[in-house]
C-alpha cells in the first residue's frame, strides 16, 4: 500500500511539472509468439480430432502435434509420444526429453531455437513400437509440418524417424553420421535419447553427430 501512495505522489509530481507522456519500457526480450492463423496452428487444429487410427485414438490422452520455433533452422523428429507426452501433450518432455535438452544445448542453442516433433502424434499403448499402418497414416502431417517449417537440417531421432523419412529399412547404427536429403533438406540421423539413456556408451557418438549439425547451421548462417 505504501509504494502504491507512493507512485502515485512520483506521478502527481511529474505532472506537476508539466510531464504528462511518460514512457513505458518494454521487456528486453519478449517470448515468440505464432500468430492463431499462423498455417502451422491451422494444421494443428486439423490434426487434433485426427481418428484415423482408431486404437491410438481410443487409447490417447492428448495428440502430441510439436512445439518449437515455427521458423527453425534446425528440427528435431522422434518416434512417438510416451507416457509423458501424452499426459502433457508436448513432446520430448519425459528424462529422454530432459537428455534431448541437453544434446540442443550442447550446439549452443535451446529448446526454443527448434522445432520437435514425432513421426506420429499420438501415444502406442505401453509404448509399443508404431504400426505401419500408423506410421502411413501420421506420415501425411509430418510432411507438411516440415513443408510450413522449412528447417534447413532434420535430426532424425532413433529408426523409426531416420526409416520414415529416408524410406529405408536400415539401421540406425547403420544410418547414423551421414548426411542425407528429405525433400532438398538435409537429414542426420542418430540415436533415440531413450537409446542414449539405455546405452550411455553411445552418447560420444551421437555427439560426433551433433557436431556434423553444429558446423552445417555455421555455413547455412
Amino acid at each position: 500500500m505504501k509504494s502504491l501512495k507512493k507512485a502515485e505522489a512520483y506521478l502527481n509530481s511529474l505532472i506537476s511539472r508539466g510531464i504528462k507522456n511518460i514512457p513505458t519500457v518494454k521487456p528486453a526480450t519478449e517470448p515468440k509468439q505464432v500468430p492463431s492463423n499462423n498455417p502451422l496452428n491451422e494444421l494443428k487444429q486439423q490434426v487434433l480430432p485426427c481418428k484415423l487410427c482408431a486404437e491410438l485414438a481410443q487409447t490417447r490422452k492428448t495428440v502430441v502435434f510439436g512445439s518449437g520455433d515455427a521458423q527453425a533452422k534446425l528440427m528435431f523428429v522422434g518416434e512417438a509420444p510416451g507416457f509423458d507426452e501424452d499426459q502433457q501433450g508436448l513432446p520430448f518432455v519425459g528424462k529422454a526429453g530432459q537428455l534431448l535438452t541437453k544434446i540442443i544445448e550442447s550446439i549452443g542453442l535451446k529448446r526454443e531455437d527448434v522445432y520437435i516433433a514425432n513421426v506420429l502424434k499420438c501415444r502406442p499403448p505401453g509404448n509399443r513400437n508404431p504400426l505401419p499402418e500408423e506410421v502411413i497414416n501420421c506420415q501425411p502431417y509430418l510432411k507438411k509440418q516440415i513443408a510450413l517449417i522449412q528447417p534447413k537440417v532434420i535430426c532424425a531421432l532413433g529408426n523409426f524417424a531416420a526409416q520414415t523419412l529416408l524410406q529405408t529399412s536400415s539401421s540406425i547404427t547403420r544410418l547414423r553420421g551421414k548426411w542425407y536429403q528429405y525433400e532438398g533438406v538435409k537429414v542426420m540421423p542418430t540415436f533415440h535419447p531413450a537409446y542414449l539413456l539405455r546405452n550411455p556408451e553411445d552418447k560420444r557418438k551421437t555427439w560426433e553427430d551433433m557436431k556434423m549439425i553444429r558446423e552445417e547451421l555455421k555455413c547455412l548462417s
